[in-house]
């Protein structure tokens, strides 16, 4: 029964959504932004590249995760057979995961940076220009000083290596409320802070991860979201938050489609990033327990859904 609520609750919101577009004197514009399969944040698995690529393909998809550890194992004539799969299905990569754990102690950081070069280069081989990864809000340790200047610099590091195979990464905030004072010292957990760390790492390839979630628990504005450029920003992801829960008390782990309760206001966000001419990336992240008991093929269809009947709020 949760599972047909669910899909009868994905079909309602694209209808509300749709009639919510239509209610607008704003000229249609064109949109730039492509509509993400991001198998891992929904619950969906893959065997292969390629047969992701057929996932997005079939579900109306407009970009698509890279795998960057197969994509690095791949030979030549494997890497030409999925980028000719993906121009067929006429899509573009989407962000990957960043690989290296940043988060803990050096030596984990320097074994996972010494990975990087080869997951970059296969991923460069492809085509995949966009690499993602997020910052944690608080550290039971380090001050917020202290904190800014470890992950700035290790994070430089990152950004260095990526920069050299034409990578970008991506930052992306955390602005939970209960994460932030999960531990001792708070970090890092709004946009302008976010935006004083990429200034802090000083490389030009390092930019934003936008997610509605972290935006409207963050108490960020849509004037902040219309002050930056199309090339501060890396990837998107779209969220909705349960009804009827404090901003205070919402769960990071417990989140809802786009559009799903109409608590965060999507249109207003989807319509300044479109002011950005943002043209990247937009996946969906909702940690959502009834979209992730599904199949791959139900679970796909009702996030490509609800991905574009947000997709039309622009206007």
């Amino acid at each position: 029964m949760k599972r047909r609520a669910f899909l009868q609750s994905s079909t309602a919101l694209t209808a509300a959504a749709l009639a919510s577009a239509a209610d607008t004197t704003t000229p249609t514009q064109v949109r730039r932004m492509r509509v993400a399969l991001v198998p891992g944040s929904i619950g969906v698995t893959a065997a292969s590249q390629r047969e992701l690529i057929g996932l997005a393909r079939r579900h109306g998809f407009e970009a698509v995760e890279p795998r960057a550890t197969e994509l690095a194992a791949a030979g030549p004539g494997e890497i030409a057979a999925i980028r000719s799969g993906l121009a067929d299905a006429k899509l573009i990569w989407a962000a990957t995961s960043l690989s290296v754990d940043f988060r803990k102690d050096d030596a984990t950081f320097r074994s996972g940076l010494a990975e990087l070069p080869r997951l970059a280069a296969g991923l460069r081989r492809a085509g995949a220009d966009r690499i993602g990864t997020w910052i944690p809000p608080s550290h039971d340790t380090l001050t917020y000083r202290p904190n800014l200047v470890l992950h700035a610099s290790r994070l430089r590091e990152v950004a260095v290596i990526l920069g050299d195979h034409g990578i970008r990464l991506g930052l992306e905030y955390v602005g939970t409320q209960l994460n932030l004072v999960a531990k001792r010292y708070p970090f890092v957990h709004t946009m302008a802070e976010a935006r004083d760390l990429i200034a802090e790492i000083g490389r030009p390839n390092v930019g934003l991860v936008l997610d509605t979630w972290h935006w409207w628990t963050a108490g960020d504005t849509v004037e902040e979201i219309r002050a930056l450029q199309a090339s501060d920003i890396v990837s998107v992801d779209l969220n909705d938050a349960p009804r009827d829960i404090p901003k205070p008390q919402q769960k990071d782990g417990e989140r809802e489609l786009p559009l799903a309760t109409g608590v965060i206001d999507t249109r207003a966000f989807m319509r300044a990033l479109q002011a950005t001419g943002f043209d990247g990336p937009v996946r969906c992240e909702p940690f959502n327990k009834p979209l992730n008991a599904l199949d791959n093929d139900p679970a796909c269809a009702a996030v490509s859904k609800a991905m574009h009947a947000a997709m039309a709020l622009i206007g």
